[in-house]
């Protein structure tokens, strides 16, 4: 076969020619060294930052949306995962930093959904008052 770019046919209704392809061999072992070569291995060290435990967060969780005590929860959790974290356990760090995070989330999550119900409510409640008192009904 040659090397050559395969130049399309300019429009005609005939389908492309079929080529014969030729199956390639490859002769790639891997994992064989031969006798007398030399094997060196490179450690790559990445830097990994350390794990979040995301505690000024559980902090302001617990003290304005402690929703369920979901904010003191996450409060809880955080300085687990800053202990984990100074004992050198990235992987527990990490763990108790993402429950933590779920926490602060649910907890601020719920607390905006309950003062929106509480503003609906007393919106429709100052509504229902003022047409209740209206002369003339």
């Amino acid at each position: 076969m040659d090397n050559l770019p395969y130049a399309f046919p300019a429009r005609s209704n005939q389908p492309f020619p079929h080529h014969n392809y030729e199956h390639l061999k490859e002769e790639h072992e891997i994992g064989v060294v031969p006798p007398g070569a030399t094997v060196s291995s490179t450690v790559i060290s990445m830097y990994q930052p350390p794990p979040r435990d995301h505690i000024i967060w559980s902090i302001f969780s617990t003290l304005y949306v402690n929703f369920c005590c979901l904010g003191f929860m996450a409060l809880v959790f955080s300085v687990k995962a800053r202990d984990r974290k100074v004992v050198g356990d990235h992987s527990g760090a990490s763990s108790y930093g993402s429950t933590a995070k779920c926490l602060n989330i649910m907890a601020l999550v719920l607390s905006l959904l309950l003062l929106i119900l509480i503003i609906v409510l007393v919106a429709t409640g100052v509504i229902a008052v003022t047409h209740a008192m209206q002369p003339g009904d």
